[in-house]
């Protein structure tokens, strides 16, 4: 089992450049499979979520090739099966994506129910609901979710809360319907906007995207495409984050600003400087860290994603802030983690009261999930000493190359995989 092995206490400068969105990516490569032409995608990260994917993909049949880590290229007319049971795809909670994709091709699919981290309920409803509306049939059993029509009908569709996978998921669908389907309080990310900006550049016809109603004309058909997948402004804030908290001066290069302004204004109430650039962000954390008051919210409000990396920053910020997580109601898990550190955090229910402490302690700590391990590296960034965190394959779902890109902007880590090497490294640092 892996490890990272952190010495905290330098501050992080340099520059750090962002790859692809893994948001936006699972769901484009999903919808690559709709055309039986081949399809390009590039940008793409090199994350375990996006290896799974692809991996389910090939075991259906799609072929795919992979010129280099960061583009591949699909074509589907070689698909032999179009029931997805693949070993590792209940591990990710984008499986669900070749549902609205299959349906929308073949008007039938059957798919392993999906997992991901585990901070919270995130019932598959909204999806369930959409495929109905558009007469399809749906069966939950087995750990399967089949979903089959005879023929597929534009309707307009009400989201009883947004939702960023439902909405992908019904427009995939919609894109090869009949007539015309509108999404009436649509999410309205930008892996959202992403995605059907995707599939418009392989002959949909989708409008509103980015906006809380979105509106399919159907087609008959979609041809190949070159598509160059988002930067993810999620790993754009964790290193945000990370400059923040090291009163570091880093500049975030491949990122589109306007995705981050929820971040970049947190941080400014935090104490910190932010200057932006076409495609860059610099953040400077010279200076001490003050408290401030965070609710999540779907896009444009602040992440919930960024979440625990927030409240890791707020952390060590002088005074009392709170942070209310309005989306997923298990998401602080990892704060017994931190308390490990010395954090001073008491959750009550979906709101976390942090008392700002002095610094944090190395420690010994386990990523319960992908973002939360994320901003334990955070924490032992700054902290005094060595901090341990097991339990990294979390991380590696979201975050490629995190310890490289880390290390060059300054910090001190390595990934480690046994006690001996553990060891070496304490040994080294000390």
């Amino acid at each position: 089992m892996e490890q990272y092995v952190i010495k905290g206490g330098n501050s992080l400068t340099g520059e750090v450049e962002i790859g692809g969105a893994k948001n936006a990516a699972l769901a484009i490569i999903a919808a690559a499979i709709m055309t039986d032409e081949t399809v390009v995608i590039d940008n793409l990260p090199d994350v375990r979520d996006v290896n799974v994917m692809i991996g389910a993909m090939e075991d259906i049949g799609v072929h795919i090739e992979r010129p280099d880590p960061h583009t591949v290229k699909i074509n589907a007319t070689t698909i032999g099966r179009l029931s997805v049971d693949y070993e590792y795809i209940k591990k990710i909670r984008a499986s669900y994506y070749l549902l609205g994709a299959l349906l929308g091709k073949y008007k039938k699919a059957e798919v392993a129910l999906p997992g991901g981290c585990d901070i919270g309920s995130r019932p598959i409803d909204l999806h369930v609901k959409g495929f109905k509306s558009m007469g399809a049939d749906v069966d939950l059993s087995y750990g399967l979710i089949s979903v089959n029509a005879k023929r597929l009908i534009g309707n307009h569709i009400y989201m009883d809360k947004v939702s960023v996978g439902a909405t992908i998921n019904i427009m995939m669908a919609a894109t090869l319907a009949e007539g015309k389907t509108t999404i009436e309080n649509a999410a309205k990310e930008p892996h959202v906007v992403d995605v059907a900006n995707f599939l418009n550049s392989m002959g949909a016809n989708i409008r509103g995207a980015g906006t809380d109603v979105i509106r399919i004309h159907g087609v008959n058909k979609l041809h190949g495409t070159e598509y160059s997948v988002i930067p993810d402004q999620i790993e754009a804030g964790t290193f945000m984050f990370a400059a923040a908290i090291t009163g570091g001066d880093v500049l975030v290069k491949n990122v589109i600003p306007k995705h981050l302004e929820a971040t970049s204004s947190k941080l400014i109430d935090a104490g910190c400087q932010i200057v932006e650039y076409d495609d860059a962000v610099r953040v400077i954390g010279r200076g001490k860290l003050v408290n401030t008051q965070v609710t999540t919210l779907p896009y444009p409000g602040f992440p919930t994603d960024m979440q625990p990396q927030m409240t890791v920053v707020l952390g060590v910020a002088e005074g009392v802030s709170t942070v209310n997580e309005s989306i997923f109601e298990n998401r602080f898990k990892y704060v017994d983690e931190l308390a490990r550190m010395g954090a001073n955090i008491q959750v009550e229910g979906n709101i976390a009261i942090i008392r700002g402490v002095e610094g944090y302690e190395g420690a010994r700590v386990s990523a319960p999930d992908l973002r939360a391990g994320a901003a334990l590296v955070i924490a032992g960034l700054a902290a005094k000493g060595v901090t341990i965190i097991d339990d990294i394959h979390y991380i590696q779902r979201g975050y490629e190359r995190f310890e490289e890109k880390l290390r060059g902007i300054g910090a001190v880590i390595e990934k480690t995989d046994s006690e001996q090497q553990i060891d070496r490294f304490i040994e080294r640092v000390s």
